[in-house]
């Protein structure tokens, strides 16, 4: 199995700026588990890596695809798939580094997403179900089909409460229990998987944080400009933190101040789902960033760890 190396957490664990320097260290390429940051223009809101901030690490899936397009898991898989053998063949070494779980999940176990097809005409009638009723009438739908799924599925991601939807209808099986089978299967990939976990406290701290600083950067204008050129809270790109808020602002639904507030709420939330999603995968190391004195500290046990991980397997394999 050709190797890679995860790097995950929730948002603002501190992912990029460890990732990019341990990258640097072991000859690697980074490829984005990210499922905002591939939009063009979308840059404060996803806290998007700025060239600068890269040290001469080569990006993947960073800035690939304008707002209006088409985007999922399955997308992803794909291009992920080619980035990872494309870096691989050159003798680099991959980096997956994101806190979209189900994204990691997909390249890790390489899940299968040909059982079903899509359904145009069920699609519209759900998101027109969304648009009518709001999206936790359609998340209400989703908690009678698959309770589980229901649990796992923010209500705002409208998308993939449909695609869960969808499946229960084409197949008559859940998608959780779908998504269980296929996680259960080996990975196919030899993956050393982090995730960062600071102390809850320092966690919403950061986020916090971060928002504001966001908001200082420019994210209202940012969201302003995407908004003039014809985005809307039902299109996927703005189901992401910060721009879905920022719009009820500018529709004039809520005050700035409130738009900010619940930014941070929403965030706090979302870094839980984060955490929950990753506690049920297996063989994954957790460190904690706060045990560490700084960046290059915490890279450097990371390094040890890659480097004894693959030591180890080369052994195991001379002795077969």
């Amino acid at each position: 199995m050709k190797k890679l190396v995860i790097i995950a957490g929730p948002t603002a664990s501190g992912k990029t700026a460890v990732s990019i320097e341990l990258a640097r260290r072991l000859d690697g390429e980074i490829i984005s588990a990210d499922s905002m940051q591939v939009y063009r223009g979308m840059d404060i809101g996803s806290a998007k890596v700025r060239k600068d901030e890269m040290n001469g690490v080569p990006h993947h899936l960073i800035d690939i695809i304008d707002p209006k397009d088409p985007w999922n898991v399955v997308l992803f898989q794909q291009r992920a798939e080619a980035a990872a053998l494309e870096i691989s063949k050159r003798g680099k070494l991959p980096f997956l580094v994101g806190g979209t779980g189900f994204y990691i999940q997909a390249l890790l176990y390489g899940i299968d997403f040909t059982k079903t097809e899509e359904d145009s005409a069920f699609r519209r009638e759900m998101e027109a179900i969304a648009r009518s009723n709001g999206p936790l009438a359609l998340h209400e739908l989703l908690r009678k089909e698959d309770p589980e799924a229901a649990q796992q599925i923010h209500p705002n991601n409208i998308k993939r409460v449909i695609r869960a939807l969808e499946f229960k209808r084409q197949t008559g099986q859940c998608i959780s229990l779908h998504n269980e089978a296929e996680h259960q299967k080996r990975p196919v990939y030899d993956a050393v998987f982090f995730v960062l976990s600071p102390p809850r406290e320092v966690l919403y701290r950061r986020i916090d944080e971060r928002v504001d600083r966001m908001m200082r950067d420019g994210l209202p204008e940012e969201v302003r400009r995407l908004y003039n050129a014809g985005l809307r809270e039902e299109d996927v790109s703005m189901q992401g933190l910060g721009y879905r808020q920022l719009i009820r602002y500018l529709d004039g639904r809520d005050t700035l101040e409130e738009a900010v507030r619940q930014i941070k709420i929403q965030t706090r939330h979302f870094a839980k789902r984060q955490l929950t999603w990753f506690h049920r995968e297996r063989g994954v190391i957790w460190i904690d960033p706060c045990e560490y004195s700084g960046d290059q500290a915490l890279a450097g046990r990371m390094e040890e760890i890659i480097e004894e991980h693959y030591r180890t397997e080369r052994k195991h394999k001379a002795t077969l």
